[in-house]
């Protein structure tokens, strides 16, 4: 946490005392909700807990270490990144476990992998391509280094991974040719499962990692005693969890789980999907709560039932859905004095400009400034060089970099 007189904001202006969001920060600004977040943190790592499994939440939400260490010190087992500069960059800034849920490729990524894997870090990355394992094989054979592996399953019309039992044998063999890999177990992603019974389908793709982890362990290929299965976004995360829960997986494996989101939650497609989880679980306790917000001036009030707020796509994502206002704060309020306007609608976003449709005997001035929900939480996160930590009175608490 910074000290008083330490503050450094998104334009790099200093702050010479403790700073309030109405009062002393340019808007506008990103702001995660202390409360929400500590809840948040603490909430996933007990589901996690609960279902036997490690929980690696999901960094390129965020890409704040600030964050990752949080998460590492209420229990996470590691990190999930997407590539290898993400995965560089968060041990620069300690974390010592990082699953990379993605194929190294290029040798140039290779050798930052390599150099953080010299320094200490322990890492793991995906394949689902021949060629690509008899690069890694070379590389890191030349390096002196093993390069721990998961074969990676994926779905007819998806992203990346093997389509079929065929495909996986042929990887296993590719693999037992590289001395420097070794093979430690089965990833997935089951997040691009669309179309029909999406509940059905994403356990029958939960059943089918396990499946696939069982017997590869039982032929013997697998070179860990407690091989890896790992799924998990934050959709289905409950779904991942309930396939991965058996006894043997929790006595002879190591189940990880990746939800990346529910650090900040959201107020709109994650919302949805937690209501959709708590449907499905009517014996889960608490739920996971928005702590990302945008805060932004009106602008300009220039025809009636029209606002223009000072925000645009530079500062918050815009899909799946448009940003979301949530409450207006009158010109010199305090943190405690606001005005709902949830009710109020978002019609178009500009690269600097939302166009904010309102009744037409609105209360708002120019000068006021209003909150703004998000609905994927990834999307804002990457606009911000520096995220602000606020409490209820919306002091500033912290300053998070992000390093996208």
């Amino acid at each position: 946490m910074a000290a008083p007189g330490q503050w450094e904001m998104e334009k790099g202006i200093p702050l010479s005392r403790p700073a309030h969001l109405l009062r002393d920060v340019p808007l506008p600004a990103a702001v995660v909700f202390e409360s929400p977040l500590t809840h948040n943190l603490a909430w996933m790592q007990r589901f996690a807990d609960e279902h036997g499994a490690k929980l690696a939440p999901h960094g390129k939400t965020t890409m704040a270490p600030a964050l990752f260490k949080r998460q590492i010190e209420a229990g996470a087992w590691g990190i999930t990144l997407a590539t290898a500069v993400q995965t560089v960059t968060a041990h620069a800034h300690g974390i010592e476990r990082v699953l990379m849920a993605n194929q190294l490729v290029g040798h140039p990524n290779m050798a930052l992998v390599a150099d953080a894997i010299e320094a200490g870090m322990e890492y793991y990355c995906v394949v689902d391509d021949a060629d690509n394992v008899r690069d890694l094989g070379a590389f890191f054979a030349d390096r002196n280094l093993t390069l721990n592996v998961l074969i990676e399953l994926g779905v007819d019309g998806g992203r990346c991974g093997c389509r079929n039992t065929e495909q996986v044998d042929v990887l296993v063999a590719e693999i037992a040719d590289q001395p420097a890999l070794s093979l430690v177990g089965i990833e997935g992603y089951e997040g691009m499962i669309a179309g029909g019974d999406e509940v059905v389908a994403v356990r029958a793709y939960g059943e089918r990692l396990v499946e696939t982890v069982c017997t590869l362990r039982a032929s013997g290929v697998l070179q860990r005693e407690a091989p890896i299965v790992t799924a998990s976004g934050s959709k289905w995360f409950d779904l991942i969890a309930e396939t991965f829960d058996r006894a043997e997986l929790r006595e002879h494996y190591t189940p990880v789980l990746r939800p990346g989101c529910y650090v900040a939650h959201d107020h709109r497609l994650y919302a949805g999907a937690m209501e959709a989880i708590k449907a499905r679980d009517l014996t889960l306790e608490g739920e996971l709560r928005p702590a990302l917000e945008v805060f932004a001036y009106v602008q300009s009030l220039p025809e009636p039932g029209l606002a223009i707020i000072a925000l645009g796509k530079r500062d918050i994502g815009h899909e799946p859905d448009l940003p979301l206002p949530l409450r207006r704060y009158p010109r010199g309020a305090e943190g405690s004095e606001w005005v709902d306007v949830s009710s109020w609608r978002t019609t178009h976003i500009m690269d600097q400009h939302t166009f904010l449709e309102i009744p037409e005997n609105a209360d708002i001035a120019v000068g006021d400034v209003m909150a703004f929900g998000t609905s994927h939480p990834c999307l804002t996160f990457d606009k911000w060089r520096r995220v602000l930590c606020v409490d209820e009175s919306l002091e500033v608490t912290d300053v998070m970099t992000t390093y996208f």
